[in-house]
């Protein structure tokens, strides 16, 4: 069957949409969240049909198309389509004998993952493998296949390289912006660093939106391959690259659903370490009341997978428990905290001594880890090569060879200032409060809106002493934020 092709001007972000005329369907017998194939010249894509009642928008004997879907077959407004009809992937079926609490085979899983790459999957389909895995969990060797899977069906990063090293923090602590310190100072160390970062989902600001404030973060991969040969290392977003692909389309799903399944967080991270070709990784693990991890328990049976996992796949993987009950750093948002990581490396007396000093323990437990340094010595070398300016050397070469930008640094220009309205010690920072007020007042968007903190756990304050400060471009997210600051009980 032939249908005209209606641009409908709608990007999903994710799964291949067309909307067919309601009498179409009924004609076909197709019926919402069918697949159908739709073939142009000598390209073709599988599709998920949506169905529309209004004639007006979607005329008989038209297919309404996605961007996505639009590209993906090169066509445009007028053009003419074949359809055909289309089978229910296999995948649907090992989707649902996970759902029942079956164990999948590698076979089935690399199947479903070049399903979700290749969008062939739906929605609501995906979320079933998301809540399959979240209600019956996944065994060891299910998640080496999973991570297997997501690097197979991604491309992969390649430098003749001995070692190559990474970092990753599993989030949850605003601020902590510790790779952009890590990173520098252990290409000024010599060695290798491929750092490939996320931007923000739920938090204010990820790496990739930070460092993007300082140079380009989008770089093909023949310029990536490039700058780490120059600089050893860089900070880009990975999401501008087919690594690990399927992982990217899945953490949206567990975002929204707020579902994060053990075994498909580890295999989301070493997956994107795994594409990279590291051999030595350091896993940062945040735990405590108001972090991801909420307990030393959870945050122990993450390090015992990460390592077995990591040793499995041919890596050496060491993991650090950190303390994640409060922001790290002052600055909450793109620009601020940019700011305090070139305060950092400036070695500026401005500079947040907590990033500081969690950089240096991070760049410290790498040295050692490829024998760069005794054990209990490498943080002594990771503070030396900061303090001789050589890591700031390295960030400036890193920030040129991806592409430098020129900001001011300069946060919002309508502020406001939260002040103590009592003398006392402060005992607690909650880190989601304090993460949704920066987002209500325009992160990560927004890169100079954010948060600016005064006084960290511990400090003393007297009555009408700055606690933090608001930042935002314009009135009305100021009020906004302001409003979540008055109702959240914290600092008020």
């Amino acid at each position: 069957m032939r249908l005209q092709v209606k641009d409908v001007d709608i990007a999903t972000g994710n799964t291949l949409v067309a909307i067919m005329n309601e009498l179409d369907a009924k004609r076909f017998d197709l019926h919402f969240e069918d697949r159908v194939k739709l073939k142009r010249y000598r390209k073709e894509v599988i599709v998920i049909i949506d169905i529309s009642e209004n004639s007006n928008f979607i005329p008989k004997g038209s297919i309404g198309l996605m961007e996505e879907v639009l590209s993906a077959l090169n066509v445009k407004d007028g053009d003419n389509v074949r359809l055909e009809f289309e089978k229910t992937p296999k995948s649907v079926g090992f989707i649902k004998k996970k759902l029942d609490g079956n164990e999948i085979s590698k076979n089935e899983i690399f199947e479903i993952v070049e399903d979700v790459v290749e969008n062939r999957l739906s929605t609501i389909e995906m979320t079933y493998f998301v809540a399959g895995c979240y209600n019956h969990g996944l065994s060891l060797k299910e998640s080496i296949n999973l991570t297997k899977a997501m690097v197979e069906t991604g491309d992969k990063f390649n430098i003749n390289r001995k070692q190559i090293v990474d970092k990753h923090c599993i989030g949850g602590v605003p601020g902590n912006r510790t790779t952009m310190v890590v990173v520098p100072i252990l290409a000024a160390g010599g060695l290798t660093v491929p750092k490939t970062s996320s931007r923000s989902i739920t938090s204010p600001a990820g790496t990739a939106d930070t460092m993007e404030v300082l140079s380009n973060v989008s770089l093909t991969v023949d310029k990536m391959t490039k700058v780490v040969e120059k600089t050893n290392a860089c900070i880009i977003w990975g999401g501008a690259y087919n690594l690990a692909a399927a992982d990217d389309k899945l953490i949206r799903l567990r975002h929204s659903l707020s579902l994060d399944p053990i075994g498909m967080v580890l295999a989301s991270v070493l997956a994107k370490k795994l594409a990279v070709g590291a051999t030595h990784v350091l896993i940062d693990i945040p735990y405590g009341k108001g972090a991801k991890v909420t307990d030393k328990k959870q945050a122990n049976k993450y390090k015992d997978l990460f390592e077995k996992i990591g040793s499995k796949l041919g890596m050496k993987v060491r993991v650090l428990l950190t303390d994640g009950t409060h922001p790290i750093g002052n600055g909450i948002g793109a620009v601020l905290e940019a700011r305090d990581v070139m305060w950092v490396l400036e070695q500026d007396k401005r500079a947040p001594c907590d990033l500081r000093e969690k950089s240096l323990e991070l760049a410290g437990e790498i040295f050692e880890m490829v024998g760069r340094a005794f054990k209990g010595q490498g943080k002594r070398l990771a503070r030396f090569i900061l303090n001789s300016g050589m890591a700031h050397n390295a960030m400036k070469e890193i920030i040129k060879a991806q592409g430098q930008k020129n900001p001011d640094l300069l946060a919002g220009k309508y502020s406001y200032h939260v002040k103590s309205k009592v003398n006392g010690k402060v005992k607690h920072i909650d880190n989601k409060i304090i993460a949704k007020i920066a987002r209500v007042a325009g992160s990560p968007v927004d890169k100079a809106a954010g948060i600016y903190i005064h006084k960290h756990v511990g400090s003393w304050v007297r009555k009408d002493d700055p606690l933090y400060t608001i930042y935002a471009n314009s009135k009305q997210k100021l009020n906004f934020a302001k409003e979540i600051a008055k109702n959240s009980g914290y600092f008020f």
